[in-house]
């Protein structure tokens, strides 16, 4: 069985999560299978094992769950980007809109450097704003946000398409 069909397999459906209306891809039956996460983690480091990724950037909360083992795995930096005041140093801040409400990312002042390549990871692509909010705050930074790999990519939402940076290499294994 191919990893997306597996990935699938595993994803539980939440209707009216977090908001009437939304059908909530959960991905926690994912995590329980070891095997399957390792086999994700592998296939985001053998695409970007030859990238010259300086840093692997991992957006709350979902996006730590895989970036901090693939930083490991890969051997790189890893970085988080967090909700608005959860980060303890000085940090810069960008305001988006999500499907359902909108909300406030944070990276701290030194976390890239200029001239840094950079690797986003979350667990999910839907309309491409927490990608766009962190490609901003990477770019803030002097950094360059080469890639983002996702775990599964909401394509009737049309998250690729609204990504601004159309240079990003954006990359998901599960397209629904």
């Amino acid at each position: 069985m191919k990893t997306e069909e597996k990935i699938a397999a595993r994803i539980r459906d939440v209707k009216d999560f977090p908001v009437k209306g939304v059908v909530f891809k959960d991905i926690t039956p994912v995590l329980k299978d070891i095997s399957l996460f390792n086999e994700i983690t592998g296939i985001f480091a053998n695409r970007y094992k030859n990238s010259g990724i300086d840093k692997i950037i991992g957006i709350e909360s979902r996006g730590f769950i895989f970036g901090m083992p693939l930083a490991v795995k890969m051997d790189i930096p890893f970085v988080p980007i967090r909700k608005k005041g959860k980060l303890p140093a000085e940090t810069v801040s960008v305001s988006y809109q999500l499907e359902y409400g909108a909300a406030c990312i944070e990276i701290h002042k030194d976390a890239v450097s200029k001239g840094e390549k950079a690797l986003i990871i979350d667990d999910l692509l839907a309309t491409g704003g927490t990608t766009n909010a962190a490609v901003e705050l990477i770019e803030k930074l002097g950094g360059k946000a080469v890639a983002a790999a996702f775990a599964i990519e909401l394509s009737f939402l049309k998250g690729r398409e609204n990504i601004k940076n159309k240079e990003l290499d954006v990359f998901s294994i599960l397209k629904y």
